[in-house]
């Protein structure tokens, strides 16, 4: 197909890809390297053993370990165009006392794509990659999941129940959801009412509009109009610009490409009710301005897990959409109380 292209434009697409190579790498060189103004968000100073995990189908996954090899275990399961990096809040508060785990998702940061199409199956699947490659054996982690993180998190639990118990010994799921993403989203001001209309008169779903938000493949040029968008549609307005501007490098850091496979993904998201297979404590936590995934999302999976007997704890934090970086202090915090509760026990027994 390639030879069969005038030489200008197979040039022209080669230099496009090569500027659009070199853009991501120097945003993710930007994070690895430079402050942003707020200590907590500075590339750790803890050394970090890198874990090798190639999965089933070629992809090759970017797994950091921070902390004692033998200290109790937390593992950060990042969100839709996110990395490792997004995480530096909680990776620098909590990596000397724990073995703190992050890997890059399959296509975001430096993990590659491997070859099967994206699914909360496979994304299940890298979970277990990860918990196999990082945990000794008998150990067991406080796994937090943020929004697709969280996803992959409730996934991994329906599809693999009996490691549950095995792997986890405590769960956080924040500003995540289980289904219907698109239908009460907020991040189109009155777009919920119209599709529930719509649906009240039993016409066709429209997904199609779901998918347009969600799976268009753009581009985020550093000028005020996407910045200001993005404080709106994914933090709050009134967000600092050095958090403002620490969120944004870490979502200018996914290629395009996977920022619209996976949003396609999370457009058709469905996993029931499979949080109820969360048979370890489980918080979960919420953003009041949350418009990706609004609190009734947050809401519904403590109901969920109040009924399996499972819910150690439900909060609404005052933040959008990132809620472990507009408010990591309340976040970490709020980790913090898992953490205790989690492995005191095996503490007093050591």
């Amino acid at each position: 197909m390639r030879a069969m292209l005038p030489t200008a434009v197979v040039n022209l697409v080669d230099t496009a890809s090569a500027v659009v190579k070199s853009t991501l790498a120097a945003h993710r060189a930007d994070l690895r390297t430079r402050s942003h103004g707020i200590a907590a968000f500075d590339p750790p100073t803890v050394p970090h053993e890198v874990i090798p995990v190639v999965t089933a189908d070629g992809a090759r996954l970017r797994v950091h370990a921070y902390g004692p090899v033998d200290a109790p275990v937390i593992v950060f399961a990042h969100g839709w165009t996110c990395s490792i990096e997004y995480w530096n809040a909680q990776i620098n508060a909590f990596a000397g006392e724990y073995r703190v785990i992050a890997y890059d998702q399959r296509g975001h940061g430096e993990s590659t794509n491997g070859y099967a199409k994206p699914s909360t199956n496979l994304l299940a699947d890298d979970l277990c990659d990860v918990l196999d490659a990082a945990l000794l054996p008998g150990q067991r982690a406080v796994l937090v999941g943020h929004s697709m993180g969280g996803m992959t998190l409730i996934a991994w639990a329906g599809r693999y129940p009996e490691r549950v118990a095995e792997q986890a010994a405590a769960v956080v799921l924040t500003n995540t959801g289980a289904h219907s993403l698109v239908e009460v989203s907020t991040m189109v001001p009155g777009l919920n009412k119209p599709l529930r209309l719509l649906r009240g008169r039993a016409l066709p779903s429209p997904d199609w509009l779901g998918k347009l938000i969600l799976g268009t493949p753009v581009v985020m040029p550093p000028v005020a109009p996407v910045r200001w968008i993005f404080a709106r549609q994914v933090m709050t307005l009134d967000t600092s610009r050095q958090k403002l501007d620490y969120a944004l490098s870490v979502v200018r850091g996914c290629p395009m490409m996977t920022r619209s496979r996976y949003g396609l993904l999370l457009a058709a998201l469905h996993l029931g009710d499979a949080a109820t297979n969360f048979t370890v404590p489980t918080t979960v936590l919420a953003g009041d301005r949350d418009d990706m995934t609004p609190a009734i999302h947050a809401e519904r999976l403590a109901e969920l897990l109040r009924r399996a007997g499972t819910l150690a704890a439900f909060k609404v934090l005052p933040t959008g959409h990132l809620g472990n970086v507009e408010r990591f202090d309340l976040f970490n915090a709020e980790l913090a109380e898992v953490l205790t509760a989690a492995t005191e026990p095996a503490r007093a027994m050591a």
